[in-house]
């Protein structure tokens, strides 16, 4: 979450006549995150959010997210649906961009996981991957394997290497290990691909709500698992690998659904993979996000010490 586009409160109140949800009593700009514009909305009804599309949110993607949602809240997966407004409309246009309404969910999201809070969020994984098996929609996955080259080409090596000292040769050597050992025989679902801490709110030990979907997209199935594990195992900056969280992560995912003996030899390559990718993407906006942004640049450093401690070790999915 992040705020891109300025949105006055006049323009916001004009926007909830739309709807049957009250009106309007307090909105801020929320600065968490990179991808779209976000507001916390109170109303005279409720709270919700009001998310702005940007970046590289395609509008067209919309409705596939919409029709994900509704499909795990059906299936009785704890994921805030769209607010329709008044004529049925899930997506809306404000300030020039597509817009929804979006329910508030109760909860946090943890900075330091517990073990049984990450068996819980392992959990709810399974349990989300489980309800999708029968999904029939599918997406590209706009960030996968085959696009992380051309995003270190934007990057650019000189623009790597001012963010870490030989970043573009660490870089470029890992693509081209991770072409020749990519995994082409394991089954794909469509994805969360974005599982961090701060996209699963809790209430103590037990998980209120899944979050922020607009990765989701079809791809191999362990690789969300490999994507949350990187996300969940190691301090924020990348240090300090926790292996009973890993080990909690993972022992919550098997339970709800079964990891194939497949899947968890190519964790290792996947998680390698997870690790660069948001290496690059943190470094991308790192380069480019606008000055004047009201938005919380990411340390792509962080995602290098998780990729060269997977490099390292490959033995920690084997626990």
């Amino acid at each position: 979450m992040a705020v891109y586009t300025k949105v006055s409160a006049e323009e916001i109140d004009a926007f909830l006549t739309r709807y049957d949800v009250g009106t309007l009593v307090s909105a801020k700009g929320i600065a968490e995150g990179v991808e779209n514009s976000n507001f916390m909305i109170e109303t005279t009804q409720d709270r919700f959010i009001l998310t702005l599309y940007e970046k590289r949110v395609d509008p067209a993607d919309l409705p596939f997210f919409i029709a994900m949602l509704d499909h795990l809240a059906a299936k009785g997966c704890s994921v805030p649906p769209m607010i329709a407004d008044k004529s049925g409309e899930k997506i809306q246009q404000l300030c020039g961009k597509s817009a929804c309404l979006i329910k508030f969910l109760s909860g946090v999201s943890v900075t330091t996981p517990t073990p049984a809070q990450a068996f819980a969020a392992g959990a709810v994984l399974g349990e989300m991957h489980s309800a999708l098996v029968d999904f029939s929609l599918e997406r590209p996955n706009s960030m996968d394997h085959d696009a992380w080259r051309k995003l270190a080409s934007d990057c650019g090596s000189e623009g790597l290497d001012k963010i870490f000292s030989g970043l573009g040769a660490i870089v470029y050597s890992e693509l081209d290990e991770l072409d020749t050992a990519w995994p082409d025989n394991l089954e794909w679902s469509v994805i969360h691909a974005d599982l961090f801490p701060d996209n699963v709110l809790m209430l103590g030990d037990k998980v209120t709500g899944l979050i922020d979907f607009y990765f989701s997209c079809s791809d191999v199935r362990a690789y969300d698992i490999a994507v949350t594990h990187a996300a969940w195992c190691f301090a924020e900056d990348g240090s300090g690998f926790d292996k009973n969280i890993s080990i909690a992560l993972l022992g919550g995912y098997a339970k709800s659904f079964e990891i194939s003996d497949e899947e968890r030899e190519a964790l290792p390559v996947l998680a390698r993979g997870a690790a660069l990718r948001f290496l690059l993407t943190r470094a991308f906006d790192w380069i480019n996000t606008p000055a004047d942004a009201l938005v919380t640049r990411k340390d792509p450093t962080a995602f290098l010490r998780r990729l060269q401690y997977y490099q390292k070790h490959p033995e920690v999915f084997n626990a």
